[in-house]
């Protein structure tokens, strides 16, 4: 870990923009992809020869690792794609049709939003469950909204515009007293919060690779859990998947009825990696550590005159994310002046989730963000507390 710290050092920034996607990555990622592409480098599925099975054998491997990190029985039911985007279009276009009812929340990014908005236009009603302005949701709000024609909750676990976890267990429990499907979107929190889908009672997860699980971008995928009706979820694409070559039609089992074309076999090479690499630490310990530099950043920006933290304002309650406003200064001119002045790389605005600024009382001009990953320190939390101070004092 010291070698990566060594890396950002030398480079005198403090990487805080996380939650778009995790930076620096462990240099196993790296050294996989590299690997596969000078020594593997064929297509998986396709051929009988040694080298595609090799690539076979890799992304197999993926699954498993990503089935075991979030407590999934069947490493066949993990479906890749390029991202969690991907994958709730995948969740939400198969399996609504319209006269269906889904509940959501009001914190959602737009991955969300966008395809429930494009299905409400075709007659799938939508009820999105107001949070508190601290992005706080009450799963009674939720059970509350349950009618007859509902078919799925759809949540994400933790807002990436304030961090705030859902309840998410207690939701899973609400969908299944009701025979309801529950999607969770773990874009925030996969790699970073242990979660197990059994004891959450999640039937579809969708998962990003290059966030806390600390692979590239471009991978990401869902887990299709037992209670899924495959049969039922309408595949987001069809196409060639080396399997059934025979057939004109889709096949119709796991993976291979919602996975077409030439995977991103390099990709998931480097997510493997990352993924292991942070089984072999501990999800638990990176959540510790999180929560430690989550806290004493919200604390020192909180104690700043002049700032306004949005949240909960307890790392306990809340992925790594702080927003934040400096009365007086353009978010657009703190972002840059953080990057050029101090080295602190961050992201301002909307962070395409306008729900969630209407929720909070940020929209439409947004935030000031600072995500953390596990390989920030106490000295970039002090950097940042330090640099955001010095702007308030000359506004």
């Amino acid at each position: 870990m010291k070698d990566i710290r060594d890396q950002q050092l030398n480079k005198k920034i403090v990487y805080l923009d996380n939650a778009a996607t995790s930076w620096p990555k462990p240099p196993c990622v790296a050294e996989s992809m590299v690997y596969f592409l000078n020594e593997i480098g064929a297509n998986p599925g396709r051929s009988a020869h040694r080298l595609s099975i090799e690539a076979g054998r890799i992304v197999y491997e993926t699954r498993e690792a990503i089935a075991e990190i979030f407590g999934a029985s069947d490493p066949l039911r993990v479906v890749f794609g390029y991202n969690v985007t991907e994958a709730l279009n995948l969740a939400i276009r198969g399996l609504l049709s319209p006269g269906d009812h889904v509940i959501t929340g009001s914190l959602e990014h737009n991955s969300m939003m966008r395809p429930l908005r494009a299905l409400e236009q075709e007659g799938v009603a939508i009820t999105a469950v107001p949070c508190s302005r601290e992005g706080f949701l009450d799963p009674a709000d939720i059970e509350k909204a349950i009618r007859p024609n509902t078919t799925l909750i759809a949540l994400n676990h933790a807002s990436n515009v304030v961090g705030t976890l859902l309840p998410i267990s207690e939701v899973g429990r609400i969908a299944r007293r009701h025979g309801l499907l529950f999607l969770v979107d773990a874009a925030q929190t996969g790699g970073a919060y242990p979660i197990n889908m059994h004891s959450c009672a999640i039937d579809l997860l969708a998962f990003t690779g290059h966030k806390s699980l600390l692979g590239p971008t471009g991978t990401g995928g869902l887990i299709v859990g037992d209670r899924v009706n495959t049969a039922l979820m309408r595949p987001l694409k069809r196409g060639g998947t080396g399997s059934y070559s025979e057939h004109e039609e889709q096949p119709d089992f796991l993976p291979d009825i919602y996975e077409s074309g030439t995977p991103n076999v390099v990709g998931l090479a480097g997510l493997n990696a990352g993924v292991r690499w942070i089984m072999g630490r501990g999800v638990d310990t990176i959540r510790t550590h999180e929560v430690l530099l989550t806290q004493r950043m919200i604390d020192g920006l909180a104690a700043i005159p002049g700032v306004t933290v949005y949240g909960s304002k307890d790392a306990q309650l809340q992925a790594p994310i702080i927003s934040l406003e400096i009365d007086g200064l353009e978010l657009s001119e703190a972002g840059l002046r953080l990057d050029e002045e101090y080295g602190i790389l961050c992201r301002v605005g909307l962070h395409c989730s306008p729900a969630a600024h209407r929720t909070i009382g940020t929209f439409p001009s947004g935030t000031l963000r600072l995500s953390l990953g596990i390989f920030n320190t106490e000295e970039d939390v002090n950097a940042a507390i330090e640099a955001v101070a010095r702007l308030t004092q000359e506004v």
